[in-house]
């Protein structure tokens, strides 16, 4: 279970957020909305243990996500906004090195299945500076299905940039991990259809 409690997030003099609490559970889905400018990507942040909140908490399994270190990344997968990918690779190659780069033994062809199955399949072998910034983001979500999956996934605008066929199969994917035990924290200001409840914390102006 991931915790956060009391977080509150300033950038210099503009308070962002302010005590902010949550409960993240096996199986659940957490959508995070608010205007741009408002901290959801912050709060991402602060919740990947990547920057530190002004006030507050955040605990997975019930251990500050901080004291944990390493152990606490070894159970996330996050992706954020920047696609981290090498111009100079193809989507094959920078998938295994993302992958390597986490310590988690993927095979070639489990990487390969994984890129088909976002769609990508003529352009296994291309340089990625030639792909597009919508199959650029596809290369980094072909990461979410792949085997060991890690239980809490943190999500930046994960549908930003894709066409429906991709979102579809993206929504499933999401709901397979919840289903396998996983959960899912995201944000997006798409309006996405999910098969299940999914729960809602809003930082905007206002919000309780």
């Amino acid at each position: 279970m991931l915790e956060a409690q009391g977080l509150t997030c300033s950038k210099g003099t503009l308070l962002l957020f302010e005590d902010v609490s949550f409960q993240l559970c096996a199986g659940q889905l957490l959508r995070v909305t608010a205007p741009n400018g408002h901290g959801k990507t912050s709060l991402l942040r602060i919740l990947c243990g990547l920057a530190h909140a002004d006030a507050g908490t955040v605990c997975w399994r019930g251990a500050d996500i901080h004291r944990l270190g390493p152990a606490y990344r070894q159970h996330l997968l996050y992706l954020g906004h920047a696609d981290a990918l090498a111009d100079s690779l193809t989507p094959l190659e920078n998938l295994r090195f993302l992958c390597q780069a986490q310590a988690d033994a993927v095979s070639a062809a489990a990487c390969r299945d994984a890129l088909c199955r976002m769609g990508l399949a003529a352009m296994l072998d291309l340089p990625t500076r030639l792909l597009s910034r919508g199959q650029r983001r596809r290369v980094m979500l072909a990461r979410l299905s792949l085997r060991p999956a890690r239980p809490l996934w943190i999500l930046d605008e994960p549908f930003n940039l894709l066409d429906a066929a991709t979102v579809a199969a993206l929504t499933r994917t999401l709901a397979n991990h919840c289903d396998n035990g996983g959960c899912v924290l995201l944000t997006t200001h798409q309006e996405v259809a999910f098969d299940r409840p999914v729960r809602t914390l809003d930082l905007g102006p206002g919000a309780p």
